[in-house]
Protein backbone atom coordinates (compact mmCIF):
# COMPACT_ATOMS: atom_id res chain seq x y z
CA UNK A 1 0.00 0.00 0.00
CA UNK A 2 1.26 3.44 -0.89
CA UNK A 3 0.03 6.66 0.77
CA UNK A 4 1.00 10.12 -0.45
CA UNK A 5 -0.13 13.64 0.41
CA UNK A 6 -0.80 16.50 -1.99
CA UNK A 7 -0.81 19.88 -0.25
CA UNK A 8 -3.54 22.12 -1.73
CA UNK A 9 -2.87 25.12 0.54
CA UNK A 10 -1.99 25.72 4.20
CA UNK A 11 -5.36 24.43 5.41
CA UNK A 12 -6.29 21.79 2.85
CA UNK A 13 -4.66 18.64 1.53
CA UNK A 14 -5.56 15.45 -0.35
CA UNK A 15 -4.23 12.07 0.74
CA UNK A 16 -3.98 9.44 -2.00
CA UNK A 17 -4.09 5.77 -1.03
CA UNK A 18 -3.05 3.09 -3.56
CA UNK A 19 -4.14 -0.45 -2.64
CA UNK A 20 -2.81 -3.46 -4.56
CA UNK A 21 -4.07 -7.03 -4.65
CA UNK A 22 -1.10 -8.14 -2.54
CA UNK A 23 -2.31 -5.85 0.29
CA UNK A 24 -5.63 -7.59 0.80
CA UNK A 25 -5.64 -10.97 -1.00
CA UNK A 26 -4.32 -13.18 1.81
CA UNK A 27 -6.82 -11.75 4.33
CA UNK A 28 -9.76 -12.11 1.91
CA UNK A 29 -8.80 -15.69 1.05
CA UNK A 30 -8.57 -16.61 4.74
CA UNK A 31 -12.03 -15.21 5.45
CA UNK A 32 -13.51 -16.97 2.40
CA UNK A 33 -12.06 -20.30 3.61
CA UNK A 34 -13.68 -19.74 7.01
CA UNK A 35 -16.97 -18.97 5.31
CA UNK A 36 -16.67 -22.20 3.31
CA UNK A 37 -16.20 -24.25 6.47
CA UNK A 38 -19.35 -22.80 8.03
CA UNK A 39 -21.58 -22.33 4.96
CA UNK A 40 -24.94 -24.15 4.86
CA UNK A 41 -26.11 -24.16 1.22
CA UNK A 42 -28.79 -26.57 -0.01
CA UNK A 43 -27.34 -29.40 -2.14
CA UNK A 44 -23.92 -29.33 -0.49
CA UNK A 45 -22.55 -30.88 2.69
CA UNK A 46 -21.27 -28.44 5.30
CA UNK A 47 -17.67 -27.54 4.43
CA UNK A 48 -17.90 -28.97 0.92
CA UNK A 49 -19.37 -25.96 -0.92
CA UNK A 50 -17.24 -25.13 -3.99
CA UNK A 51 -14.99 -22.13 -3.42
CA UNK A 52 -16.22 -20.60 -6.67
CA UNK A 53 -19.76 -20.47 -5.29
CA UNK A 54 -18.55 -18.96 -1.98
CA UNK A 55 -16.64 -16.26 -3.89
CA UNK A 56 -19.66 -15.55 -6.07
CA UNK A 57 -21.96 -15.08 -3.05
CA UNK A 58 -19.65 -13.44 -0.54
CA UNK A 59 -16.44 -12.44 -2.32
CA UNK A 60 -17.22 -8.84 -3.21
CA UNK A 61 -18.75 -7.97 0.18
CA UNK A 62 -15.71 -9.41 1.98
CA UNK A 63 -13.35 -7.62 -0.40
CA UNK A 64 -15.03 -4.26 0.15
CA UNK A 65 -15.08 -4.74 3.92
CA UNK A 66 -11.42 -5.75 4.16
CA UNK A 67 -10.19 -3.02 1.84
CA UNK A 68 -12.08 -0.40 3.87
CA UNK A 69 -10.61 -1.75 7.12
CA UNK A 70 -7.14 -1.75 5.58
CA UNK A 71 -7.53 1.84 4.39
CA UNK A 72 -8.87 3.06 7.75
CA UNK A 73 -6.08 1.45 9.78
CA UNK A 74 -3.29 2.62 7.50
CA UNK A 75 -4.72 6.10 7.01
CA UNK A 76 -4.96 6.67 10.76
CA UNK A 77 -1.41 5.36 11.18
CA UNK A 78 -0.20 7.68 8.41
CA UNK A 79 -1.82 10.76 9.97
CA UNK A 80 -0.23 9.93 13.32
CA UNK A 81 3.24 9.24 11.93
CA UNK A 82 3.20 12.38 9.77
CA UNK A 83 1.92 14.42 12.74
CA UNK A 84 -0.90 15.87 10.66
CA UNK A 85 -3.25 17.89 12.87
CA UNK A 86 -6.57 17.40 11.09
CA UNK A 87 -9.98 18.90 11.81
CA UNK A 88 -12.95 16.56 11.61
CA UNK A 89 -12.20 13.32 9.75
CA UNK A 90 -10.79 12.63 6.27
CA UNK A 91 -13.56 12.82 3.66
CA UNK A 92 -13.44 10.32 0.77
CA UNK A 93 -13.63 11.97 -2.65
CA UNK A 94 -16.40 10.50 -4.78
CA UNK A 95 -15.35 8.89 -8.08
CA UNK A 96 -17.95 8.04 -10.72
CA UNK A 97 -15.80 5.46 -12.53
CA UNK A 98 -14.73 3.45 -9.48
CA UNK A 99 -14.74 -0.31 -10.13
CA UNK A 100 -14.62 -2.92 -7.35
CA UNK A 101 -13.95 -5.62 -9.95
CA UNK A 102 -10.39 -4.35 -10.42
CA UNK A 103 -7.43 -5.88 -8.64
CA UNK A 104 -5.87 -2.57 -7.62
CA UNK A 105 -7.65 0.48 -6.20
CA UNK A 106 -6.91 4.16 -5.82
CA UNK A 107 -8.65 6.28 -3.17
CA UNK A 108 -8.46 9.97 -2.37
CA UNK A 109 -9.35 11.69 0.91
CA UNK A 110 -9.77 15.40 1.57
CA UNK A 111 -8.17 16.74 4.74
CA UNK A 112 -8.93 19.93 6.66
CA UNK A 113 -5.77 20.97 8.50
CA UNK A 114 -5.55 22.86 11.78
CA UNK A 115 -4.09 26.35 11.31
CA UNK A 116 -0.81 27.57 12.75
CA UNK A 117 -1.10 30.51 15.13
CA UNK A 118 0.53 32.07 18.17
CA UNK A 119 -1.03 32.61 21.60
CA UNK A 120 -0.13 35.64 23.69
CA UNK A 121 -1.37 35.19 27.23
CA UNK A 122 -0.66 38.85 27.96
CA UNK A 123 -3.47 40.68 26.23
CA UNK A 124 -2.77 44.30 25.26
CA UNK A 125 -5.80 45.45 27.19
CA UNK A 126 -5.95 44.30 30.81
CA UNK A 127 -8.83 41.98 31.69
CA UNK A 128 -10.75 42.70 34.90
CA UNK A 129 -10.37 40.09 37.62
CA UNK A 130 -13.13 40.74 40.14
CA UNK A 131 -12.71 40.12 43.85
CA UNK A 132 -16.00 40.19 45.72
CA UNK A 133 -15.78 41.55 49.26
CA UNK A 134 -18.41 41.00 51.91
CA UNK A 135 -19.35 44.49 53.10
CA UNK A 136 -20.99 45.41 56.42
CA UNK A 137 -24.46 45.34 54.83
CA UNK A 138 -24.04 41.76 53.64
CA UNK A 139 -22.53 40.60 56.93
CA UNK A 140 -25.30 42.22 59.00
CA UNK A 141 -28.00 40.72 56.75
CA UNK A 142 -26.41 37.28 57.21
CA UNK A 143 -26.38 37.73 60.98
CA UNK A 144 -30.05 38.74 60.89
CA UNK A 145 -30.86 35.57 58.90
CA UNK A 146 -28.98 33.45 61.44
CA UNK A 147 -30.80 35.11 64.33
CA UNK A 148 -34.15 34.48 62.62
CA UNK A 149 -33.32 30.89 61.75
CA UNK A 150 -32.31 30.04 65.30
CA UNK A 151 -34.82 32.30 67.00
CA UNK A 152 -38.04 31.17 68.64
CA UNK A 153 -41.63 31.59 67.47
CA UNK A 154 -44.13 33.52 69.57
CA UNK A 155 -47.78 32.91 68.71
CA UNK A 156 -49.86 36.03 67.95
CA UNK A 157 -53.54 36.80 67.50
CA UNK A 158 -53.30 39.19 64.55
CA UNK A 159 -50.87 39.88 61.72
CA UNK A 160 -48.15 42.52 62.10
CA UNK A 161 -45.56 43.84 59.63
CA UNK A 162 -42.76 41.49 60.72
CA UNK A 163 -44.81 38.35 61.33
CA UNK A 164 -44.81 34.93 59.70
CA UNK A 165 -48.16 33.60 58.56
CA UNK A 166 -48.99 29.94 57.91
CA UNK A 167 -51.87 29.25 55.55
CA UNK A 168 -53.14 27.89 52.25
CA UNK A 169 -53.12 29.64 48.87
CA UNK A 170 -56.02 28.57 46.60
CA UNK A 171 -57.35 29.15 43.10
CA UNK A 172 -59.42 26.27 41.75
CA UNK A 173 -59.33 27.39 38.12
CA UNK A 174 -55.52 27.69 38.12
CA UNK A 175 -55.29 24.43 40.12
CA UNK A 176 -53.49 26.15 42.97
CA UNK A 177 -53.76 24.74 46.48
CA UNK A 178 -50.59 25.01 48.50
CA UNK A 179 -49.87 25.31 52.20
CA UNK A 180 -46.97 27.62 52.92
CA UNK A 181 -45.36 29.97 55.40
CA UNK A 182 -44.86 33.55 54.27
CA UNK A 183 -43.17 36.47 55.94
CA UNK A 184 -45.08 39.73 55.58
CA UNK A 185 -41.86 41.65 54.91
CA UNK A 186 -41.26 39.43 51.82
CA UNK A 187 -44.37 40.84 50.12
CA UNK A 188 -43.69 43.40 47.42
CA UNK A 189 -46.35 46.10 47.44
CA UNK A 190 -48.12 48.14 50.11
CA UNK A 191 -51.48 46.88 48.84
CA UNK A 192 -50.52 43.25 49.46
CA UNK A 193 -49.06 44.01 52.89
CA UNK A 194 -52.12 46.02 53.94
CA UNK A 195 -54.36 43.10 52.90
CA UNK A 196 -52.75 40.95 55.61
CA UNK A 197 -52.20 43.48 58.42
CA UNK A 198 -54.63 43.08 61.32
CA UNK A 199 -56.04 39.76 60.05
CA UNK A 200 -56.64 36.86 62.46
CA UNK A 201 -56.52 33.06 62.34
CA UNK A 202 -59.38 31.81 60.16
CA UNK A 203 -59.57 34.99 58.07
CA UNK A 204 -59.23 34.77 54.30
CA UNK A 205 -57.23 37.30 52.29
CA UNK A 206 -57.62 37.79 48.51
CA UNK A 207 -54.58 39.01 46.58
CA UNK A 208 -53.24 38.90 43.00
CA UNK A 209 -50.15 36.83 42.23
CA UNK A 210 -48.75 39.55 39.94
CA UNK A 211 -46.01 41.40 41.87
CA UNK A 212 -47.09 39.72 45.12
CA UNK A 213 -43.50 38.90 46.11
CA UNK A 214 -40.22 40.70 45.55
CA UNK A 215 -38.72 37.58 43.94
CA UNK A 216 -40.36 35.19 41.44
CA UNK A 217 -38.80 32.23 43.24
CA UNK A 218 -40.66 33.19 46.44
CA UNK A 219 -43.97 33.25 44.55
CA UNK A 220 -43.19 29.85 42.98
CA UNK A 221 -42.53 28.35 46.42
CA UNK A 222 -45.57 30.01 48.00
CA UNK A 223 -48.22 28.93 45.48
CA UNK A 224 -46.56 25.67 44.43
CA UNK A 225 -45.72 26.31 40.75
CA UNK A 226 -42.51 26.11 38.70
CA UNK A 227 -40.28 29.13 38.18
CA UNK A 228 -41.38 29.74 34.58
CA UNK A 229 -45.06 29.79 35.57
CA UNK A 230 -44.28 32.15 38.45
CA UNK A 231 -42.84 34.72 36.00
CA UNK A 232 -46.02 34.84 33.91
CA UNK A 233 -48.97 34.00 36.18
CA UNK A 234 -51.43 36.74 37.12
CA UNK A 235 -54.50 35.44 38.95
CA UNK A 236 -56.38 36.19 42.15
CA UNK A 237 -55.72 33.73 44.96
CA UNK A 238 -57.20 33.38 48.42
CA UNK A 239 -55.05 32.81 51.47
CA UNK A 240 -56.70 31.30 54.54
CA UNK A 241 -54.72 32.03 57.70
CA UNK A 242 -54.04 29.03 59.96
CA UNK A 243 -51.32 30.39 62.22
CA UNK A 244 -49.64 33.72 63.04
CA UNK A 245 -46.18 33.90 64.60
CA UNK A 246 -43.61 36.48 65.49
CA UNK A 247 -40.03 35.25 65.27
CA UNK A 248 -37.94 36.47 68.20
CA UNK A 249 -34.30 36.70 67.04
CA UNK A 250 -31.77 34.45 68.75
CA UNK A 251 -29.29 36.21 71.02
CA UNK A 252 -25.72 36.50 69.79
CA UNK A 253 -24.25 34.57 72.70
CA UNK A 254 -21.87 31.65 73.23
CA UNK A 255 -24.70 29.12 73.05
CA UNK A 256 -25.52 30.26 69.49
CA UNK A 257 -21.84 30.46 68.46
CA UNK A 258 -21.25 26.89 69.67
CA UNK A 259 -24.36 25.66 67.89
CA UNK A 260 -23.14 27.19 64.62
CA UNK A 261 -19.44 26.33 64.65
CA UNK A 262 -18.73 23.95 67.54
CA UNK A 263 -17.51 24.62 71.09
CA UNK A 264 -15.39 27.76 71.53
CA UNK A 265 -14.53 28.18 67.82
CA UNK A 266 -16.18 31.62 67.84
CA UNK A 267 -16.24 33.59 71.09
CA UNK A 268 -17.56 37.05 70.19
CA UNK A 269 -19.79 38.94 67.80
CA UNK A 270 -16.67 40.42 66.19
CA UNK A 271 -15.24 36.95 65.56
CA UNK A 272 -18.62 35.90 64.12
CA UNK A 273 -18.54 38.80 61.66
CA UNK A 274 -14.98 37.95 60.62
CA UNK A 275 -15.95 34.29 60.10
CA UNK A 276 -19.00 35.22 57.99
CA UNK A 277 -16.85 37.62 55.94
CA UNK A 278 -14.18 34.96 55.33
CA UNK A 279 -16.68 32.21 54.43
CA UNK A 280 -18.75 34.49 52.18
CA UNK A 281 -15.74 35.77 50.24
CA UNK A 282 -14.47 32.21 49.80
CA UNK A 283 -17.82 31.17 48.33
CA UNK A 284 -17.62 34.02 45.81
CA UNK A 285 -14.23 32.86 44.45
CA UNK A 286 -15.79 30.21 42.23
CA UNK A 287 -18.14 32.79 40.71
CA UNK A 288 -15.41 35.34 40.01
CA UNK A 289 -13.10 32.62 38.67
CA UNK A 290 -15.77 31.54 36.19
CA UNK A 291 -16.22 35.16 35.14
CA UNK A 292 -12.47 35.46 34.63
CA UNK A 293 -12.37 32.24 32.57
CA UNK A 294 -15.23 33.48 30.37
CA UNK A 295 -13.63 36.88 29.84
CA UNK A 296 -10.19 35.48 28.99
CA UNK A 297 -11.82 33.00 26.61
CA UNK A 298 -13.71 35.79 24.83
CA UNK A 299 -10.54 37.85 24.59
CA UNK A 300 -8.59 34.97 23.02
CA UNK A 301 -11.35 34.29 20.49
CA UNK A 302 -11.58 37.99 19.61
CA UNK A 303 -7.86 38.71 19.34
CA UNK A 304 -6.26 35.45 18.17
CA UNK A 305 -6.59 35.63 14.41
CA UNK A 306 -6.35 32.59 12.14
CA UNK A 307 -8.22 31.09 9.21
CA UNK A 308 -10.07 27.79 9.22
CA UNK A 309 -10.64 25.38 6.31
CA UNK A 310 -14.24 26.58 6.24
CA UNK A 311 -15.28 24.94 2.95
CA UNK A 312 -13.97 21.57 4.12
CA UNK A 313 -15.66 21.90 7.52
CA UNK A 314 -19.00 22.83 5.95
CA UNK A 315 -18.74 19.79 3.72
CA UNK A 316 -17.78 17.60 6.68
CA UNK A 317 -20.78 18.88 8.69
CA UNK A 318 -23.00 18.33 5.65
CA UNK A 319 -22.02 14.68 5.14
CA UNK A 320 -21.22 13.21 8.56
CA UNK A 321 -24.35 13.87 10.63
CA UNK A 322 -27.37 11.65 11.13
CA UNK A 323 -28.73 12.96 7.84
CA UNK A 324 -27.17 14.71 4.87
CA UNK A 325 -27.71 18.48 5.13
CA UNK A 326 -28.32 20.99 2.38
CA UNK A 327 -25.62 23.57 1.60
CA UNK A 328 -27.55 26.25 3.52
CA UNK A 329 -28.14 23.99 6.53
CA UNK A 330 -24.46 23.03 6.67
CA UNK A 331 -23.43 26.70 6.42
CA UNK A 332 -25.79 27.59 9.29
CA UNK A 333 -24.43 24.77 11.46
CA UNK A 334 -20.87 25.85 10.73
CA UNK A 335 -21.73 29.42 11.70
CA UNK A 336 -23.06 28.20 15.06
CA UNK A 337 -20.05 26.00 15.81
CA UNK A 338 -17.19 28.13 14.46
CA UNK A 339 -16.63 30.10 17.68
CA UNK A 340 -16.50 26.92 19.77
CA UNK A 341 -14.09 25.29 17.33
CA UNK A 342 -11.80 28.30 17.43
CA UNK A 343 -11.63 28.16 21.21
CA UNK A 344 -11.03 24.38 21.19
CA UNK A 345 -7.95 25.01 19.07
CA UNK A 346 -6.81 27.92 21.25
CA UNK A 347 -7.38 26.01 24.49
CA UNK A 348 -5.62 22.92 23.13
CA UNK A 349 -2.58 25.00 22.20
CA UNK A 350 -2.48 26.69 25.63
CA UNK A 351 -2.70 23.31 27.37
CA UNK A 352 0.04 21.86 25.16
CA UNK A 353 2.44 24.82 25.38
CA UNK A 354 2.07 25.09 29.17
CA UNK A 355 2.21 21.31 29.72
CA UNK A 356 -1.08 21.21 31.61
CA UNK A 357 -2.13 17.65 32.38
CA UNK A 358 -4.70 15.93 34.55
CA UNK A 359 -3.07 13.08 36.48
CA UNK A 360 -5.22 10.33 37.97
CA UNK A 361 -4.03 10.96 41.55
CA UNK A 362 -4.97 14.64 41.43
CA UNK A 363 -8.26 13.79 39.71
CA UNK A 364 -9.05 11.43 42.60
CA UNK A 365 -8.23 14.14 45.15
CA UNK A 366 -10.38 16.60 43.20
CA UNK A 367 -13.26 14.09 43.21
CA UNK A 368 -12.86 13.58 46.98
CA UNK A 369 -13.02 17.33 47.57
CA UNK A 370 -16.18 17.54 45.48
CA UNK A 371 -17.73 14.62 47.39
CA UNK A 372 -16.73 16.13 50.74
CA UNK A 373 -18.42 19.46 49.91
CA UNK A 374 -21.61 17.63 48.91
CA UNK A 375 -21.60 15.60 52.13
CA UNK A 376 -21.14 18.80 54.16
CA UNK A 377 -24.42 20.12 52.75
CA UNK A 378 -26.16 17.20 54.48
CA UNK A 379 -24.39 17.73 57.79
CA UNK A 380 -21.56 15.19 57.31
CA UNK A 381 -18.67 17.50 58.08
CA UNK A 382 -15.87 15.02 58.81
CA UNK A 383 -16.24 11.88 56.66
CA UNK A 384 -13.58 9.20 57.10
CA UNK A 385 -10.80 9.08 54.51
CA UNK A 386 -11.63 5.45 53.73
CA UNK A 387 -15.25 6.40 53.02
CA UNK A 388 -14.14 9.20 50.68
CA UNK A 389 -11.77 6.82 48.88
CA UNK A 390 -14.54 4.28 48.34
CA UNK A 391 -17.03 6.84 47.02
CA UNK A 392 -14.38 8.43 44.77
CA UNK A 393 -13.52 4.99 43.40
CA UNK A 394 -17.15 4.38 42.44
CA UNK A 395 -17.49 7.83 40.88
CA UNK A 396 -14.31 7.41 38.82
CA UNK A 397 -15.46 4.04 37.51
CA UNK A 398 -18.04 5.98 35.47
CA UNK A 399 -16.41 7.34 32.30
CA UNK A 400 -18.94 10.17 32.00
CA UNK A 401 -18.05 11.33 35.52
CA UNK A 402 -14.33 11.05 34.76
CA UNK A 403 -14.82 13.25 31.68
CA UNK A 404 -16.89 15.82 33.59
CA UNK A 405 -14.50 16.04 36.55
CA UNK A 406 -11.44 16.13 34.26
CA UNK A 407 -12.91 19.11 32.40
CA UNK A 408 -13.61 20.90 35.69
CA UNK A 409 -10.09 20.23 36.96
CA UNK A 410 -8.55 21.42 33.68
CA UNK A 411 -10.64 24.60 33.92
CA UNK A 412 -9.14 25.18 37.38
CA UNK A 413 -5.64 24.69 35.99
CA UNK A 414 -6.35 27.18 33.21
CA UNK A 415 -7.71 29.73 35.70
CA UNK A 416 -4.57 29.34 37.82
CA UNK A 417 -2.42 29.82 34.71
CA UNK A 418 -4.33 32.96 33.69
CA UNK A 419 -4.00 34.42 37.19
CA UNK A 420 -0.23 33.93 36.96
CA UNK A 421 0.44 34.98 33.37
CA UNK A 422 -2.46 36.93 31.87
CA UNK A 423 -2.68 40.73 31.85
CA UNK A 424 -5.20 41.25 34.65
CA UNK A 425 -6.34 44.18 36.73
CA UNK A 426 -7.94 43.38 40.08
CA UNK A 427 -11.15 45.13 41.02
CA UNK A 428 -12.73 44.79 44.46
CA UNK A 429 -16.51 45.06 44.48
CA UNK A 430 -19.43 44.17 46.69
CA UNK A 431 -21.61 41.31 45.51
CA UNK A 432 -24.38 43.78 44.74
CA UNK A 433 -22.10 45.86 42.48
CA UNK A 434 -20.65 42.69 40.89
CA UNK A 435 -24.15 41.62 39.84
CA UNK A 436 -24.86 45.11 38.45
CA UNK A 437 -21.62 45.26 36.44
CA UNK A 438 -21.65 41.70 35.14
CA UNK A 439 -25.34 40.97 34.65
CA UNK A 440 -26.73 44.48 34.28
Amino acid sequence: MNITKEQIDELNAVVKVAVTKDDYQDKVETILKDYRKQANIPGFRKGQVPMGLIKKQYGKAILVDEVNKLIQDNLNKYLTEEKLDVLGNPLPKQRDNFNWDSDDFDFEFELGLAPSFEIDLKAKKAITHYTIIADDKMINEQIERIQKQYGKLINKTEVGKKDEVVGVFKNEEAEIENKTTLTISELKGKKAIDAFLGKKVGDTVTVNTKDLFKEDQDLARAIGVDSETAKEISVEVTFTIEEINEREPAKLDQELFDKLFGPDVIKSEEELKNKIKEDSEQQFVQQTDQKLLNDVTEDFIENTKFDLPSNFLKKWIQLTGEKVLSDDEAAAEYEKSEKGLRYQLIEGKIIQENKLQVQFDELKEFAKGFIKSQMAQFGQLNPAEEELDNIAGRVLSNQEEVKRLSEQLMSQKLITLYKEKANLKTKEVTYENFVKEVYG
